[in-house]
C-alpha cells in the first residue's frame, strides 16, 4: 500500500509542472504600447538628410529610421509596421513628393491586424529631397501622440512622437533644432534633448539613434552614410548619443559644435 501510495503521490507531484506549463501556454498578451519621439530633417546648405529618434522601446533604431542620400528620410513609429520605410524610399526615388508618399503608403495599408495593431495607430513621417516635409499620427496612436512641422525660414524638419508627456514635447524638439547652429548631427541631437527636458516618452529613456546620409558624404569610397549612430539600452541614450557625436566629429568629416 505504501508503495502505491508513493508512485499515485509522485505521479501527482510530476504532474504539477505539467499543469503550470499548459497553463504558461495561454494566449499571448497583446503587443506593448510603443512609444517614441523623433525628428528628420533636410539641411539646404549641405545637401543631408537625416532623422534622429530616442524611446523606451529597446533598440529603437532597428526599424524607426530608413534614409539614402539624395532621395529622402522617414520614419515609421506607434503602431509600426517597418514596411513604410523601404515603401517610403522606394516612392521616393520615383519623385514623390513628401505628403503623396505618406498617403499612398498608408492608403494602401491593407492593415492585416485590425484589432491589435491597427493602421489607425500608425505614425509616419517623411522629409524629401527638396525639404519638403509631411507627417501622419493616426487618431488611435497612443496619447499623447502628435507632430509639430519646423516654420522657421530654411529650416525642414518635422518632429513627432507618441507616449509623450504632451505637445510641449514636439514643440521644444522643433524650437531647439531651429535656434541650435552648426552641423545637422548637432541640431537633431538638441531637438531629443528639447524633447526629454519637456517630458520625453512618459515611460523613461532606454535607446537611441541617428542617421544622416549625402551622396559620398561618408568617409570610404561611394559611401553615402555621413553618420549613423545606435545607443541599444542606456538609462541616459540620448547623453551617449552626444558622446558618440562628439567622437565622430574628432575623427571624421562632421564639423565640431560651434
Amino acid at each position: 500500500m505504501k508503495n502505491i501510495l508513493g508512485i499515485i503521490f509522485t505521479s501527482a507531484s510530476l504532474a504539477l509542472p505539467l499543469a503550470a506549463q499548459k497553463a504558461d501556454r495561454r494566449a499571448p498578451e497583446p503587443p506593448w504600447p510603443t512609444g517614441t519621439f523623433s525628428i528628420l530633417a533636410y539641411d539646404p546648405e549641405s545637401g543631408e538628410l537625416g532623422g534622429a529618434v530616442q524611446s523606451r522601446v529597446f533598440s529603437v533604431g532597428n526599424g524607426v529610421l530608413w534614409a539614402e542620400a539624395g532621395v529622402g528620410v522617414a520614419a515609421t513609429q506607434a503602431v509600426v509596421d517597418v514596411s513604410y520605410g523601404p515603401q517610403a524610399l522606394e516612392l521616393l526615388r520615383q519623385g514623390i513628393d513628401a505628403e503623396r508618399v505618406v498617403k499612398t503608403v498608408w492608403d494602401r495599408d491593407a492593415d492585416p491586424r485590425p484589432q491589435d495593431w491597427s493602421k489607425e495607430g500608425r505614425q509616419f513621417a517623411v522629409v524629401d529631397a527638396k525639404g519638403n516635409v509631411y507627417a501622419y499620427t493616426g487618431p488611435k496612436a497612443t496619447p499623447w501622440a502628435g507632430n509639430k512641422s519646423c516654420s522657421a525660414t530654411n529650416a525642414h524638419c518635422t518632429a513627432q512622437g507618441n507616449i509623450l508627456a504632451g505637445p510641449a514635447v514636439v514643440d521644444s524638439m522643433v524650437a531647439f533644432f531651429e535656434r541650435t547652429p552648426g552641423h545637422l548631427a548637432y541640431r537633431l541631437l538638441a531637438a531629443l534633448e528639447g524633447g526629454q527636458l519637456a517630458g520625453g516618452d512618459q515611460r523613461g529613456q532606454q535607446s537611441a539613434a541617428m542617421v544622416i546620409v549625402k551622396k559620398n558624404g561618408g568617409v570610404w569610397l561611394h559611401n553615402d552614410t555621413v553618420l549613423r549612430l545606435q545607443v541599444d539600452d542606456n538609462p541616459e541614450p540620448i547623453k551617449e548619443l552626444r558622446r558618440l557625436v562628439e567622437k565622430a566629429a574628432a575623427q571624421r568629416q562632421i564639423p565640431k559644435a560651434p
